[in-house]
This record gives structure tokens, C-alpha cells and sequence, in this order.
């Protein structure tokens, strides 16, 4: 028999669960493209997007997914031949890296570990080696997705800084940015990226970038820029420029509700719901590992990511659970991907999530275990509860 009949619940990182209030946001008709109301649409969108972002330095909105936000990042500071230091903490560092290597970038791999953060000791080490400073941007993202793992990225900048390296630092903050805390300006970061579909509450579909001074001087050198992307012709000052054409409007539309609910929240808020989220899946997946059959894709408690949990499954066959929980349970979650794929699940605890979400999420996983005699340790649910009922 199914369970699953009612509304389904998304509990993988992206698409996550658009806010019945985003959702009714979009469904109005479309207006005329430089229409006042859509003319301070984008601004208000665009200035907010600061106070998201916290930085003072431009903000722009692109119609396309974390990928287009990569493409926008790089190709505005980048020439083609400039060498870029990627910091490998899993899928998505990597694939940045891959996609600026195609236009023409020389890129550098930095090995790391899916199952353990950035070491900064090593960037510090690289970049003094570098003498010539032909590394012109280091990349890295503060989230890997894929391998759940959080990066320090204050203590990259330090490592960057104890280098006297003049690079760009450029941080992917798609699984990040509206989950946990996130300092453009305070931590010198000089290019973030970021996306409407995870912490930003909001349909998939638009990208985010913003940039400081030292990255629009870079931008005034860069060869790599291309019509759509290009900042600026995004700063001009008529307004269907700032999109490079036609708004995507409906999209904005749920993004202004979205952002007015993060701000009714409030960032910090939001961080610690976030927060304590992540912390009560873990203490489920702890308890569940005691029975050998799952454990942490991260090794480290500390570098385990507060917007995504990534769940090894050695000895068994994933699809046993990600299944059950969807056919029988209605929840969705996370496959593994990229070096994960087939051997782990991931539970994503972002954006439009609370403690009843999570914990019909955690009971899905633990009906499954329990339903395939998958060994694991019981009482994985009240310790999730345990944890929870502490945060309150």
C-alpha cells in the first residue's frame, strides 16, 4: 500500500519547498517590461539581494540556475588564459572549475576530500608558492551539496591574506547564502554566487551574483565577458537592461515574496532554525549508524553542512530507502551524485523547513530501515525529537 497520498515533501537540496505565499505571489498576469511596478521590482529585488548577500558592492539577477551564476561570475573578471585555483570539497567546486576551464581558463585542482572541509594550511601553501601571482581568483563554495560538507570560509580568507596573495576570492554560496552566515564584505570575499531555488525559498530559475570593487576593476580587464552575463551592460541605467532583455517577471514576482518572508524572520533567525535543523538530523543519523549499515558522508561533526545531511549507504542497495520514502511515504529525497552516486542519500534541512517537516522526513527514513530489515540503530526519530525540544 502507499501513504503517500497528500501533499509531497521535498527533502533534497533543490528544488526545495516553494512557500504557499511565493507560489500565489506568481500566479497574477504578466505586466508591460518597464512598467514602473516591474521597474521597482527588480530594484527592490536587486537591493535586497545586499542585505542577503551583506555587502555593499553590486548585486545582479540573471534568468538561469547556480550553473548560469557560475558562468556570470567568472566570465565578468576572468580573461581567457588566466590561471584559477579551485578548492575541491566535492561535486560543485569541481564543476565551476570544469566550466571555466571550457572558456578558456587555466585551472588548477587543489585535491581535497568529499568527507573533509578545506584545509586552509594548504591554500596558504599554494598561493606562496605562487611568486609570480598568476593565480588570479581562488573558487571555492562554502556548501558542497553533493558532499555535505561546510568550508571555513573566513579562515580561507586568512589563509589568502597570510599568503599576501592578490587573487580573487570567489565563493559559491548556493547551498549556503539564507541557511547559515554569510559575510560577503566582513570576510573580503570578492565574487558570490547564489541561486532562488534553496535557502532563497523560491522557484528554480534565477541566479544571483554579486561583486565589490576589486572585482568590477577586474571586470574593466576581463576578456571573457559575453553580452548576456556582462555587468555592465547589467548596470545601465534603463531598466530592461538589467536583465538583458525581458524581466523573467512571474520569478521575481516569488522571489519579492520570498525575500519579504526571510525578513520578517530574520536572517539570524533563520540561521539558527537552520541550525538546530541540521543539528537534530544528526543526532537521528548518529543513532541509526550504531546499526553499521549507514554513516556520515562527513567525517568531521564541525564540517557537516546546517542545510543538507549527506548519508552513506555501504553494503546496500540506496533505493531501497530514497523508494519507500517517496512511494510509500511521499517524501523525496536527495540521491547521491557525482562520486556518491548510488552509494548514499541526502536529507536537505533548507529553506522552507521546520521541526514537523523534518521529522516526518526522518520518520520516512526510519519507517524505510525498518520495513527493508536494514540494520541500524533504533530511535533514530527521538533523538531527532530529543534535540529539538532542547533548541526550543
Amino acid at each position: 500500500m502507499t501513504l503517500a497520498n497528500g501533499r509531497p515533501l521535498l527533502a533534497m537540496p533543490g528544488p526545495t519547498n516553494i512557500p504557499d505565499r511565493v507560489l500565489q505571489a506568481m500566479m497574477r498576469p504578466a505586466e508591460e517590461l518597464s512598467s514602473a511596478s516591474i521597474v521597482r521590482l527588480t530594484d527592490s529585488v536587486l537591493a535586497d539581494l545586499k542585505r542577503i548577500f551583506r555587502t555593499g558592492g553590486e548585486t545582479f539577477v540573471y534568468a538561469a540556475n547556480g550553473h548560469g551564476g557560475w558562468e556570470a561570475a567568472f566570465t565578468n573578471v576572468l580573461s581567457r588564459g588566466d590561471k584559477v585555483l579551485v578548492l575541491e570539497s566535492g561535486r560543485f567546486a569541481t564543476g565551476w572549475g570544469e566550466m571555466a576551464r571550457f572558456m578558456g581558463a587555466d585551472v588548477e585542482m587543489l585535491a581535497g576530500s568529499w568527507r573533509r572541509a578545506v584545509d586552509p594550511t594548504t591554500v596558504e601553501a599554494r598561493l606562496r608558492a605562487d611568486t609570480a601571482h598568476a593565480i588570479k581568483a581562488v573558487m571555492v563554495v562554502q556548501i558542497d551539496t553533493a558532499a555535505g560538507v561546510v568550508n571555513d570560509i573566513p579562515a580561507i580568507r586568512r589563509a589568502i591574506d597570510a599568503a599576501g596573495h592578490p587573487a580573487l576570492f570567489m565563493v559559491d554560496g548556493v547551498a549556503s547564502v539564507g541557511c547559515m552566515e554569510f559575510e560577503m564584505d566582513a570576510w573580503r570575499i570578492d565574487v558570490a554566487v547564489s541561486a532562488s531555488q534553496k535557502g532563497l525559498m523560491s522557484s528554480p530559475g534565477l541566479a544571483f551574483v554579486a561583486a565589490n570593487e576589486k572585482a568590477l576593476a577586474a571586470h574593466a580587464r576581463a576578456d571573457m565577458r559575453s553580452g548576456y552575463w556582462d555587468w555592465s551592460g547589467r548596470m545601465n541605467t534603463l531598466a530592461y537592461m538589467k536583465h538583458c532583455g525581458t524581466a523573467p517577471e512571474h520569478l521575481l514576482f516569488g522571489q519579492r515574496a520570498a525575500l519579504d518572508m526571510i525578513f520578517e524572520e530574520g536572517l539570524e533567525a533563520i540561521w539558527r532554525r537552520h541550525a538546530a535543523l541540521a543539528k537534530a538530523t544528526h543526532a537521528a543519523v548518529e543513532t541509526w549508524a550504531s546499526g553499521q549499515a549507514l554513516g556520515f558522508g562527513v567525517a568531521e561533526p564541525q564540517e557537516r553542512a546546517p542545510s543538507v545531511t549527506t548519508i552513506l549507504t555501504p553494503g546496500f542497495d540506496v533505493a531501497e530507502i530514497t523508494d519507500f520514502t517517496r512511494d510509500i511515504c511521499g517524501v523525496s529525497l536527495g540521491l547521491g551524485i557525482g562520486d556518491y552516486s548510488g552509494k548514499a542519500f541526502r536529507i536537505a534541512h533548507m529553506g522552507h523547513f521546520n521541526a514537523a517537516s523534518l521529522l516526518g522526513t526522518l520518520g520516512a527514513v526510519e519507517m524505510a530501515l525498518q520495513a527493508k530489515d536494514i540494520p541500524h540503530g533504533t530511535g533514530g526519530v527521538a533523538a531527532a525529537v530529543a534535540s529539538l525540544a532542547e533548541a526550543a
